[in-house]
């Protein structure tokens, strides 16, 4: 860094990055306080060690090849390019550890690490939590059944391999849907919600419903949260989280000035100018809006109201960076009450027994999210770098894309080997008992021995009679 400008701009990029990953570990937070609080309590540890685990899992597999898939795949490959080299994403280079900057091994320059010595890790870090998100979306919807090493294998499939390709091919400046569709997703309705979603239905659709949750005529019962007080923190917590997922996908500073010149401004993923004060107003409007909506159609029901804030939020995402404030509050409203009402239907009709509705409000609501911004942002550059609009045709494939390509057919194909195999659920007298009973046991039986311990010897000192 020779100068003070350049220093400044990479350590406040630097420090930036790292307090947005600091807000989205409360994301991760949210999502085991909110599984705990919707499971019954049979099956309490089992839930929590199941999200629990997806931090080391994804965190080593994602160090491995998820970082180098974003920077090594926007052109398909085959589509729009070849595949691209991106020394600084391999796990054995430099850069992916301590490194204060200078030429290294593989060709690059003093200038060229002076950048990445400093930003790689919060950025990858940034990533990392948003494949966290990806994972947990998946976790909650497939609760009280499934085996924690299965969960996991679709954890790391979607945390490290398909989110990351659809971040590639959509999210990144050079993305071959920007270029050949246009496509617009600035806030992940689609790269992370939708294809997270569309996984979770997959997965859904082979381990089938909870015992007891359909009754003999076919109507579904409902299996109440456990601890409503668990699912509101857990949700609030999210929303936290959430704005910093809204700051990690913009860039802090950046020269959008093309030819002669300097301008310095905030961008969005795709490098467009946009500003922080700007999703401050849509984030809120678009939770509001879902919150209010969802309280009415819901009538009341706290969980759906929470739900539906999210949902809200998600809709909203895919253009949040352009909307007008009362258009991300109205289309805030709007997705998560179609959302709702599809989440029943689909419930009654396939008997798609989703544990805390998140095939809705992150698939359904992600697929609506980046349709809706198709619509609503006609016209408008989808890139500064290529001379390509926003359609509504282009984010419907891309919708497509997202919520199908990527989410539901690797996880259907994944989840069809390991029922196979007879791995993928959990048997029946267990998930009658409850999991933690069967997982733990043994530490069950070391704590009723100690209890008897205890009070027999309270009746020898003469304590009890």
């Amino acid at each position: 860094m020779s100068d003070q400008l350049a220093a400044l701009t990479t350590i406040f990029t630097e420090f930036y990055y790292w307090v947005t990953v600091v807000f989205m570990f409360l994301i991760h937070i949210g999502f085991c306080m909110y599984e705990v609080g919707a499971s019954r309590r049979k099956n309490h540890m089992h839930t929590l060690m199941k999200n629990t685990m997806v931090i080391p899992l994804v965190t080593v597999t994602f160090f491995f090849f998820g970082w180098w898939i974003y920077f090594a795949l926007p052109n398909g490959p085959g589509i729009t390019g070849p595949l691209l080299d991106a020394p600084w994403a391999e796990p054995w280079n430099e850069l992916m550890g301590a490194h204060m900057g200078g030429s290294i091994e593989g060709g690059m320059d003093a200038e060229s690490t002076a950048y990445w010595a400093r930003i790689n890790g919060v950025f990858w870090a940034a990533f990392l939590l948003f494949s966290w998100t990806a994972a947990s979306i998946i976790s909650g919807a497939v609760i009280e059944r499934i085996r924690s090493g299965s969960f996991w294998l679709a954890a790391v499939l979607v945390g490290s391999c398909t989110w990351i390709i659809d971040a590639a091919w959509g999210w990144h400046p050079n993305g071959w849907m920007v270029q050949v569709l246009g496509y617009h997703d600035a806030y992940a309705s689609g790269v992370i919600h939708a294809i997270a979603g569309g996984a979770a239905l997959a997965l859904l659709i082979h381990l089938g419903p909870r015992i007891g949750k359909f009754r003999a005529d076919g109507t579904p019962r409902n299996i109440a949260p456990q601890n409503p007080w668990l699912i509101t923190i857990g949700l609030f917590l999210i929303y936290t989280g959430f704005w910093g997922f809204y700051v990690a996908c913009n860039i802090p500073i950046f020269d959008v000035q093309e030819g002669d010149g300097v301008f310095f401004s905030a961008t969005n993923i795709y490098l467009a100018p946009t500003t922080l004060s700007a999703i401050t107003f849509n984030f809120l409007m678009s939770l509001s809006g879902g919150l209010l909506a969802t309280y009415i159609v819901s009538r009341g029901d706290a969980f759906w109201t929470y739900s539906g804030g999210l949902c809200g939020v998600i809709g909203a995402s895919a253009g949040n960076d352009l909307y007008h404030p009362i258009q991300a509050m109205l289309i805030g409203g709007i997705v998560p009450i179609i959302c709702y009402k599809l989440h029943f239907w689909v419930e009654r009709k396939f008997k798609i027994d989703d544990a805390v509705g998140a095939v809705a409000v992150h698939g359904y609501g992600g697929f609506l999210g980046v349709v809706i911004a198709g619509f609503m942002l006609w016209g408008y550059p989808a890139s500064p770098f290529y001379d390509v609009t926003i359609n509504p045709l282009g984010n419907f494939i891309g919708a497509i894309i997202m919520f199908f390509v990527l989410g539901f057919v690797p996880c259907y194909i994944l989840g069809a080997i390991l029922k196979g195999a007879g791995v993928l659920r959990i048997p029946q007298e267990i998930e009658l008992v409850g999991l933690d009973l069967s997982e733990y046991a043994a530490r069950y039986a070391d704590e009723e021995a100690l209890q008897q311990a205890e009070i027999e010897a309270a009746r020898a000192a003469g304590l009890l009679r």
